[in-house]
């Protein structure tokens, strides 16, 4: 009856209250009860043994409580430490200078700084914790700051992204808008967790661009210096027969001023403007030649006299270039001519006493024709013969271990190496110029934003300005031209780089204006100004005014660059000058529409992984025992067994006789008079399956191209670059 009073859920202090109740309630009726059978006084027994128990729990549920309390004061003291630890982590990843996020095992995200998803402000409010790392790439593939490459669209970008995102260490480059750059790098947790750091390297990919645009200045006047110096005059036609390049001593033998030449003029138009001049040799007609040049690839050499005028005797060579264009060359043999014919009349009359004599001389001037063809031939063909040494120098350099070599020699190392990435460069020049100055054909017109390009400008020119004490304004525009964008920054550097060297003080000023569905982009500066005279010379290849003698001022070759890239894009170019004033150079371009303006991309960064191929076979087939040497001690420092051979044939048979398939083939292309090594590819993956190789050739012609893609073989080009070796040797592991 009391249990059922009594609520166990009541608290001990109502419990106790219920019992003093209901024992106050049973001693009156004790008192008051006469009852001999004594059931009041067991009550009140009862009654006092509830109020014990009740005293006991009493004193239990008090226990209870001084526990739960000291329970809450931990749990909170906890989660004021955990709090001030998160506060402190926020505090730490805000204080670094990168974008900085953390993704969970759950590609959730935990938390980010400030500077996360630098340069792209529509997205900063989405990147909050919860964000998953799919729908982070979403938002990113889709900001309008992020400048996808070209023919890519944002779900592609989004894809690519993600199939990143599945390896533990990841590092790229992403462009922006505005020619900004940002450097992201992703690594896994010990937990499964990402941590993403993001940097801006914007002024880096700068600094390297400039620097190459030097460097192909430096090749350019080194090319033109060289073919200068020889005795022989030489023009250069693209595979249109259309003139890319010729030097002085061409002019000087066909009586013609050099400014007269143009770039891209065809070889129909030179030679019926010096037709009337020139009588060709018995043995070839005007038809024959034209047939020669028009002719496709896997022409003969043609070799042939021409006099001009009465006195003047030219010998012609012309030999094709590996692009299909070619090289003539022009050699003044009058004076063999005249002994010869001076020998004839003699041994009219003296046959018998001078037979000796003439035999010696006919030797001599054989021997000077053969000299004169191969040094033409050089000229065609100098810079691909170099390409198997100069590979095989830069592997020899690669392969010197930077642990063995004593500290002193190391600088002598890195000179040389440089020295020979020049030279390679100068090579890969002359062996490119039907593109950099092949006409219309090697230019590719488009719509394009001068804001990015000046913009671009401004930034890389306003330091060398300073230094000069000079002040630098470039104007913005908004403006979209006709024209390729990477000729036209070309002409613009050259142009500021011009101006800002010859100008003493003051400022230079580059701006556009708009003229009537055309655009003027001008350029001004506070020179010495350009003297009447001398403003048609001033185009012309090592011209400069005033110069000094050294080479670190120019070699006067910038404006000769802007007046051919202005001819082959069409763009008029103007010179207006004052002598103590200033001068300003002007150029129009045909105005645009602002939709599908383009910008000139920027080269990639080479990646440079690390080696983990230690243990793994590679065979080489190539017949330059030196180049052979090289590769094999650059591959054998790397940790790697190397089996060679000379011919294809040899190969086939070597890994027949030892039974083992080599984990990669390195195959030249030119092995001899066996199978090439396309066909040496093609014969190896019937028999194996499809191995790794790749195809090692010197030969840049759209012929190889095209027959290594037919059999889905990849090539890399000779001189070797030991970086792009690794990074195909990386692709195997």
């Amino acid at each position: 009856m009391i249990d059922s009073l009594i609520n166990p859920a009541d608290p001990p202090e109502r419990q106790m209250q219920k019992l003093m109740t209901i024992a106050q309630v049973l001693m009156r009726r004790v008192e008051a009860d006469t009852d001999d059978s004594g059931a009041a006084y067991a009550q009140f027994q009862r009654a006092a043994m509830l109020e014990d128990q009740v005293r006991d729990r009493t004193r239990d549920l008090e226990r209870a409580l001084d526990l739960l309390n000291d329970s809450n004061a931990r749990l909170a003291d906890a989660t004021r430490s955990a709090e001030a630890a998160r506060q402190n982590l926020a505090n730490a990843i805000e204080t670094i200078q990168e974008g900085f996020a953390l993704f969970d095992a759950s590609d959730v995200l935990v938390l980010c700084n400030s500077r996360f998803g630098m340069h792209m402000e529509d997205i900063r409010g989405d990147l909050r914790p919860g964000l998953t790392f799919s729908a982070y790439v979403d938002r990113v593939s889709r900001s309008d700051f992020l400048e996808l490459p070209e023919r890519e669209s944002p779900e592609d970008w989004a894809i690519r992204r993600k199939r990143r995102h599945q390896d533990r260490h990841v590092i790229f480059n992403v462009r922006m808008i505005w020619d900004r750059w940002v450097q992201v790098s992703e690594h896994r947790t010990a937990d499964g967790g990402t941590v993403i750091l993001q940097t801006d390297v914007t002024d880096i990919i700068r600094s390297e661009r400039q620097e190459r645009g030097k460097l192909l200045d430096d090749q350019a006047r080194m090319i033109r210096a060289t073919l200068d110096h020889i005795n022989q005059g030489v023009a250069i036609f693209d595979a249109n027969a259309r003139l890319l390049g010729w030097n002085a001593r061409l002019g000087q033998l066909l009586a013609i001023p050099v400014a007269r030449f143009r770039v891209g003029a065809s070889f129909a138009y030179l030679l019926q403007r010096f037709r009337a001049e020139i009588t060709l040799s018995e043995g070839m007609t005007d038809a024959q030649l034209e047939a020669w040049v028009g002719a496709k690839a896997g022409r003969d050499p043609l070799s042939f006299e021409m006099r001009r005028g009465t006195d003047l005797i030219l010998a012609a060579f012309a030999q094709e270039m590996p692009d299909g264009g070619f090289v003539m060359s022009f050699t003044d043999v009058t004076a063999e001519r005249a002994a010869i014919e001076a020998l004839s009349r003699a041994n009219e009359t003296l046959e018998a006493r001078v037979m000796d004599r003439t035999l010696e001389l006919e030797d001599a001037l054989a021997n000077a024709e053969r000299a004169n063809a191969s040094r033409t031939r050089f000229v065609a063909a100098a810079s691909h013969d170099l390409l198997q040494p100069l590979s095989a120098a830069k592997l020899f350099i690669a392969s010197i271990s930077g642990e063995a070599v004593p500290p002193q020699a190391v600088e002598a190392l890195e000179k040389a190496q440089n020295a020979l990435v020049s030279v390679e460069g100068i090579l890969d020049a002359l062996l490119d110029i039907s593109k950099l100055e092949s006409g219309r054909a090697a230019v590719s017109v488009g719509q394009v934003a001068l804001r990015p390009i000046l913009t671009q400008l401004a930034a890389e020119f306003s330091a060398i300005a300073a230094a000069k004490g000079l002040r630098l304004t470039v104007r913005p525009s908004d403006a979209v031209v006709m024209t390729d964008p990477a000729y036209l920054r070309r002409i613009l550097q050259n142009l500021i780089g011009n101006a800002i060297r010859y100008t003493a003080r003051g400022r230079v000023v580059v701006a556009a204006r708009n003229r009537g569905g055309m655009v003027r982009l001008e350029v001004w500066d506070t020179g010495p100004g350009i003297p009447e005279e001398e403003q048609d010379n001033i185009f012309k290849e090592f011209h400069r005014l005033n110069a000094r003698a050294s080479a670190s001022e120019g070699m006067g070759l910038g404006l000769a660059i802007v007046e051919r890239a202005c001819a082959l894009l069409g763009h008029p170019l103007g010179l207006s000058s004052r002598l103590g004033r200033g001068t300003c150079f002007m150029l129009q371009l045909p105005l645009g529409s602002a939709s599908g303006a383009l910008a000139a991309p920027p080269p990639q960064a080479a990646p440079h992984p690390r080696m983990r191929l230690q243990g793994k076979i590679g065979f080489l087939v190539e017949n330059d025992p030196d180049l052979c040497r090289a590769m094999t001690l650059l591959l054998e420092k790397w940790g790697l067994s190397v089996l060679d051979a000379d011919s294809g044939e040899a190969a086939l048979a070597l890994i027949e006789e030892l039974g083992i398939l080599p984990d990669f083939f390195l195959v030249d292309h030119q092995l001899g008079d066996g199978m090439t090594g396309v066909e040496f590819i093609a014969t190896l993956r019937l028999l194996h399956g499809d191995v790794p190789a790749r195809l090692v050739t010197a030969n840049r012609s759209a012929e190889v191209r095209a027959l290594a893609q037919a059999k889905g073989i990849e090539i890399m080009m000779k001189p070797i670059d030991a970086r792009a070796l690794e990074a195909f040797l990386q692709e195997l592991a």
